[in-house]
């Protein structure tokens, strides 16, 4: 049986992950989840996409100061190497995720 990895075991690795903080109640947060699968095609295993509801996660949207939804943050080897706030196009988180993994 595989165990749960921990949010912060999941953004100590050295594959990007990608982070869409977001919630039910919110209506931009809707317009995400096919950017997000449109990104996943493109960069296949080379990240990691999480979607994580800020209601049922408070700890974790406090410890990054979530003020608004949807963001969006990177994470590589545990630090954030971008962030925004906003409805993000598939193109330019593509293009964040790409530069990241060329920090290697």
């Amino acid at each position: 049986m595989e165990s749960k990895k921990s949010f912060g075991d999941i953004i100590q690795g050295d594959k990007p992950v990608l982070v869409d903080f977001s919630a039910e109640w919110c209506g931009p947060c809707k317009m995400m989840p096919p950017i997000l699968k449109e990104v996943k095609d493109k960069m296949g295993e080379q990240v990691t996409i999480l979607k994580l509801d800020i209601d049922k996660n408070p700890q974790v949207a406090n410890a990054f100061q979530i003020q608004s939804v949807p963001t969006l943050i990177v994470f590589k080897d545990g630090q954030v190497k971008w962030r925004q706030s906003g409805v993000t196009r598939a193109q330019q988180l593509t293009q964040v995720l790409d530069g990241v993994l060329k920090q290697d």
